[in-house]
C-alpha cells in the first residue's frame, strides 16, 4: 500500500486492486493507474475538503465512483451533474448520510453496487456523523481497514462557552465509542494548530480508544510542527511511534 499526502486533509491511497482519493481540493496528484478502479471521497462541503472540480478531473477513467457526503448540494456541483432523488446521481456518484453503509463489487473492471446482505464485497464503506459537517469514513477492502475522519474531531475552542465545549466533547466521544473494537490499519486524523492548547484532544482520545496501527495527522494548515509537538507530549507515549511524520505536500509512504 502506497499513501501520498497531497495537501491539508487529502491523501491518495494506492492498493493492489483499486485507488482511493480523499478530500481533494488542491495540490499535485500523483499519476493514477487508469486500469484500476478509482474511489473519490469527499467528507463534507467545506472548501478545504471538497471541490466540484473532482467531478470533472477523472472523466477519462473507465471505473470510477464518487462517494460524497449528502450535505454536498447541487449548487456545489458542476452544472452538468444533477443530484437526483435518493443516494445516487447517474451511476458513478453515491451520496452517503451519517450512519450509512454501502458495498461495492469490482466486476469485469466496472464498479457495481451490492446489497448489504451480500456476504462478499470488494469494498465496504461505513459513515459516522461529523462533529462539524458531513461524515467520517471507514473503508474495508483487501483485508485492510482505513479511516478518514473528515472533520470529525473534538473541536474545543478558546472563547466558546464551556457548555458548548462540553457538548462538543460528548458528541465526539459518542461517535468514537462506536468504533471501539474495530482494528484500523491506517487512520487519517485532524491535528489542528488553531485549537492551541486543545489541538491534541480529539487525536489523543481516538488513539486511546480505537485500535490503530498507523496514523497520519491532517488538517494541520501547513504547520507540521504540531506532529513533533504531540509526539513530545506525555499523553502520546502509548502511541507516538505509530504517528507518521508528514513534512511536506507530495510526501509518499510505503506501508507493508
Amino acid at each position: 500500500m502506497k499513501i501520498t499526502y497531497i495537501h491539508h486533509s487529502s491523501f491518495l491511497v494506492e492498493l493492489e486492486t483499486m485507488t482511493l482519493l480523499f478530500d481533494y481540493t488542491e495540490g499535485a496528484i500523483p499519476e493514477i493507474k487508469k486500469d484500476k478502479p478509482l474511489f473519490v471521497f469527499a467528507s463534507h462541503r467545506h472548501g478545504d475538503h471538497y471541490s466540484p472540480k473532482i467531478l470533472e478531473r477523472f472523466d477519462d477513467f473507465k471505473a470510477i465512483r464518487y462517494i460524497l457526503s449528502d450535505d454536498i448540494s447541487i449548487k456545489q456541483m458542476p452544472e452538468q451533474t444533477g443530484k437526483q432523488t435518493g443516494e445516487q446521481t447517474g451511476n458513478h456518484i453515491t451520496f452517503m448520510k451519517p450512519g450509512a453503509k454501502r458495498k461495492f463489487g469490482i466486476i469485469q473492471g466496472s464498479i457495481s453496487d451490492l446489497e448489504l446482505e451480500d456476504g462478499i464485497a470488494d469494498i465496504e464503506i461505513q459513515t459516522f456523523r461529523s462533529t462539524d459537517e458531513g461524515v467520517a469514513f471507514i473503508i474495508k477492502t483487501e483485508g485492510k481497514v482505513l479511516y478518514h475522519a473528515g472533520d470529525l474531531n473534538n473541536w474545543r475552542w478558546e472563547g466558546e462557552p464551556e457548555d458548548w465545549n462540553l457538548a462538543m466533547a460528548k458528541q465526539y466521544s459518542k461517535e468514537v465509542d462506536k468504533m471501539k473494537g474495530i482494528r484500523i490499519d491506517v487512520a487519517f486524523l485532524p491535528l489542528d494548530p488553531r485549537q492551541e492548547n486543545a489541538f491534541h484532544l480529539g487525536f489523543d482520545e481516538f488513539m486511546k480508544k480505537v485500535q490503530v496501527n498507523l496514523v497520519f495527522p491532517m488538517h494541520c494548515w501547513g504547520d507540521f510542527s504540531v506532529i513533533k509537538k504531540i509526539k513530545s507530549m506525555e499523553v502520546s507515549k502509548p502511541y507516538k511511534d505509530r504517528i507518521m511524520n508528514i513534512q511536506e505536500d507530495g510526501q509518499s509512504f510505503i506501508i507493508k
